[in-house]
């Protein structure tokens, strides 16, 4: 084969391996293998040629990526919670945000028509869940609820049933997102018509206060369940300009890596509820600094690290091309 070919034949593949060279181990192997065997077509053939020259570059630079992800893959647990999920969470930052208006205008429904009538509140809760809370709240403990039961239970039940719904919520994004979104609007609801039985009996702020010492992570962590549910519908029914079945791997691909990321809010939130939230009356300093720094924590590492570790990936990018 003339030299003039060979480069024509393979010229696309080499320059889109050097634009976009391959992040997953599988597809850099393979990559590798490849230009290794194009690198001794040309070194037979052509000896002297540039394209000699080029194509051992580029495999050299595969060889030292793979080389370099074998030398981090005792910390790939870091790697993960460092760049990959921060940089997955930015990556759809506009379907998260989609996740959270939509719970919030049903949040919003949920408190304002149970205002309007209280038939609602049972309707959504349950009217033994009604009667026991106006109970702890005329006895002058309205979170009373919160100190029942075993507290290691609390959490192993707690932690178990969030973590199930979390998967279903994920999983049946699939259906083109619609029962994530029911999923969505029903939780809104019963939170607000929560927070509005509380609030009507003057005790706004200490639900916010309590409810949410382990309300922060579980909600958050709901919203972003929600966002992957969503990623997973819109990558079928909108595969962009990649086949729909390619776009559907990529998009389950990433709501595992959210799902995955989510499991220890899940855990933390349910521990929370088990044996932090309870302690509200008696040492109230400990549960509104765990309020605190949950929200802090949400905040940094769901909004702000990943906007911040984007900025300065696409700047390293850039000099590193200059």
């Amino acid at each position: 084969m003339r030299e003039a070919l060979f480069i024509k034949k393979n010229k696309d593949r080499w320059l889109k391996n050097q634009q976009k060279p391959p992040s997953d181990p599988d597809e850099m192997a393979a990559e590798f293998t490849q230009l290794v065997d194009d690198l001794a077509y040309a070194k037979t053939f052509y000896p002297s040629g540039k394209v000699t020259n080029y194509i051992n570059a580029q495999a050299s630079k595969i060889y030292l990526d793979i080389y370099k992800n074998r030398k981090e893959e005792s910390n790939r647990l870091v790697t993960f919670w460092k760049y990959d999920l921060p940089l997955t969470i930015r990556k759809y930052h506009t379907t998260i945000l989609f996740s959270l208006i939509f719970f919030c205008v049903f949040f919003a429904i949920g408190f304002f028509t149970a205002n309007i009538d209280e038939s609602v509140a049972r309707d959504v809760l349950g009217s033994n869940y009604i009667d026991q809370t106006n109970e702890y709240i005329n006895d002058g403990n309205p979170f009373g609820i919160y100190e029942n039961g075993n507290a290691f239970l609390t959490w192993l039940g707690i932690m178990v049933n969030n973590i199930g719904v979390a998967l279903r919520v994920f999983a049946s994004g699939i259906l083109f997102g619609i029962p994530t979104l029911y999923d969505l609007a029903q939780t809104g609801i019963m939170v607000g018509v929560f927070d509005q039985i509380f609030a009507a009996k003057g005790f706004g702020v200490d639900f916010w206060l309590v409810v949410f010492v382990h309300g922060t992570l579980e909600i958050a962590g709901f919203i972003l369940v929600g966002a992957a549910g969503l990623v997973l519908g819109k990558s079928f029914l909108f595969p962009g300009t990649i086949k729909r079945i390619d776009a559907l791997k990529l998009g389950a691909k990433d709501g595992v890596k959210i799902i995955i990321g989510l499991l220890p809010v899940f855990v933390l939130a349910a521990f929370f509820e088990g044996f932090i939230t309870r302690l509200y009356n008696d040492i109230s300093i400990l549960t509104t600094a765990v309020f605190a720094l949950s929200v802090v924590f949400v905040i940094w590492y769901f909004i702000i690290y990943p906007i911040r570790l984007a900025k300065r990936m696409a700047l390293q990018q850039n000099e590193e091309e200059v």
